[in-house]
């Protein structure tokens, strides 16, 4: 069977899934999946080839794990969602990342309030991870605008770094036992201490397999115009690090905003990075020109990418997993909006094109060659 690729499109009213050629011309769209709920979060399990996982977050009957063998054909509940002991005091009101684990059946998922829970049997079960859910600091984190979350989960062998808002960076050195707080650089404006130990509002992390210790941030940013106690604050949104982050430093120079959501490495090229600068007071594209900026030299300089977007004034927002890239030989990216559109942007972003125009609002997009 020719290979396929694969969307995972996690919106406001369900997930869809859209499989089109290697040669992304033309992509089928079936679902919605879980229809009327929350997807906030998706897998494409490359360890089993088939294997989908999908949130499903519903206000009134609880979190739900979907699961597909069949590339999003069809779906079932797993036999369980991760959830708190009774009398534990908090309970899970959103479902924010899937992540695979170290083995075959092992997944990883953040969710909100901001705890990490694990399965060993592909989500029929879970079991909290206390090195983090229980960690010292998890009573004092403060819920950003979207929540209490945790969004981001990477693995890097023993390492597991988990990106938390409004909690900021963490980090295990021993396969996710224990957790250190790791915010050195990184700004929370939003506090009297600008670089506090814990509590900053990071949007999310992204790295590269072939750069050891190079962590990616996009984080709250938009202070470098706030004008408080002190004066101005330097721009401390779009972030890099190259100590497995312990420590981290500045690289939003030539953006027209450091504010924004999502993150994306190139599949072949650590130094290559996407970025959607938003206005930090509307969430908008800045002057409302939607524009995906790119850097081929891990930050120091930026390049606007817009070509196929709209012209004219065009206001919606890029959410933190809504944007992804395919490992294609020429890969393309995947936006989705909050507006409802999907957009790929072929030869690595250069041309942009709309593959569907009225999706429900888009929380998250996930790709895979399948």
């Amino acid at each position: 069977m020719p290979e396929r690729v694969v969307l995972c499109i996690g919106t406001k009213k369900g997930l869809f899934v859209a499989e089109g050629s290697k040669s992304r011309k033309r992509f089928e769209l079936r679902g919605p999946f879980g229809e009327g709920v929350s997807v906030y979060s998706a897998l494409i399990d490359r360890r089993r080839s088939a294997r989908i996982y999908a949130s499903s977050c519903n206000a009134f009957f609880g979190m739900k794990v979907l699961k597909s063998n069949d590339l999003g054909k069809k779906f079932k509940e797993t036999a369980s969602a991760p959830a708190f002991a009774k009398d534990d005091g908090r309970a899970v009101e959103n479902i924010w990342a899937i992540e695979a684990g170290g083995d075959k059946k092992e997944l990883l998922c953040g969710v909100e309030p901001a705890s990490l829970f694990r399965s060993r049997d592909g989500g029929d079960s879970w079991e909290i991870v206390p090195g983090i859910s229980d960690h010292e600091h998890s009573r004092q984190w403060q819920p950003g605008n979207g929540g209490l979350c945790m969004h981001t989960i990477l693995r890097d062998g023993n390492r597991v770094h988990l990106g938390i808002s409004t909690g900021g960076h963490y980090v295990s050195e021993d396969g996710g036992e224990t957790f250190s707080a790791a915010n050195t650089g990184i700004g929370a404006g939003f506090v009297p201490d600008p670089y506090p130990e814990f509590g900053q509002c990071v949007h999310k992390i992204a790295r590269h397999p072939d750069a050891p210790g190079r962590l990616y941030m996009q984080n709250h940013g938009g202070w470098s115009e706030w004008d408080g106690p002190g004066g101005p604050r330097p721009g401390i949104g779009v972030l890099r690090s190259d100590d497995h982050g312990r420590s981290w430093y500045s690289i939003a120079e030539g953006l027209p905003s450091d504010f924004g959501f999502p993150i994306v490495v190139h599949p072949d090229d650590p130094d290559v990075v996407y970025v959607v600068p938003l206005e930090p007071s509307t969430r908008t594209c800045p002057e409302a020109k939607p524009a995906v900026w790119r850097t081929e030299n891990g930050g120091r300089k930026w390049k606007k990418l817009r070509q196929g977007f709209p012209k004219k004034e065009s206001f919606f927002t890029v959410l933190r997993d809504a944007m992804d890239i395919d490992d294609l030989k020429s890969p393309a990216l995947y936006m989705g909006t909050t507006t409802g559109q999907l957009w790929i942007g072929r030869d690595g972003g250069e041309q942009w094109d709309c593959l569907f125009r009225s999706l429900p609002p888009i929380n998250c997009v996930k790709v895979a060659v399948a």
